[in-house]
This record gives structure tokens, sequence and C-alpha cells, in this order.
């Protein structure tokens, strides 16, 4: 079996910045440099799949309460 030469648990090397602050900035500078490469939605397109989200949710609270209505009338045919 061969043996590797080096040692296997090393420490990472150490980043190039060094302490919390410098981390944080660093974070955020990467997290200001993403956000500028997001292509954003323009307003018409946010508010047509707003209302579309709205639209669904309210259809799916609709059938999930006609389906529990039913269900509790089962239930109390079943029941009484």
């Amino acid at each position: 079996m061969a043996r590797s030469g080096g040692n296997i648990l090393r420490k990472p090397a150490s980043p190039t910045t060094t302490g919390p602050k410098k981390g944080l900035i660093q974070f955020f500078g990467e997290v200001v440099s993403e956000l500028k490469q997001v292509t954003w939605p323009s307003r018409e397109e946010t508010v047509r799949l707003t209302l579309l989200v709205i639209a669904v949710s309210a259809a799916t609270g609709f059938a999930l309460g006609l389906v529990d209505i039913i269900f509790t009338r089962l239930l109390d045919l079943v029941i009484a």
C-alpha cells in the first residue's frame, strides 16, 4: 500500500485577510458584487407575478377549505 509523504491532518492555509472585521468587510464586498450581477425583474413583471401568487394562494386556500368542509360533514355522518 502506498503512503503519502505529507501529514493528513494539516491545517488549511490561512486566508489573506485576518480578523473578524476584515472577514466581514470581504463578505459584504462580495455580496455587493454579486447583487450587481443580478438581473432584476421590471416593475410590470413584479406586479404580474405578485398577483399570480396571490391568485394561486387564494385558489389553494379555497380548495383546501372545500375539502375540509367535505371531510367535516363526512365525519359528522360517521360519528352521528
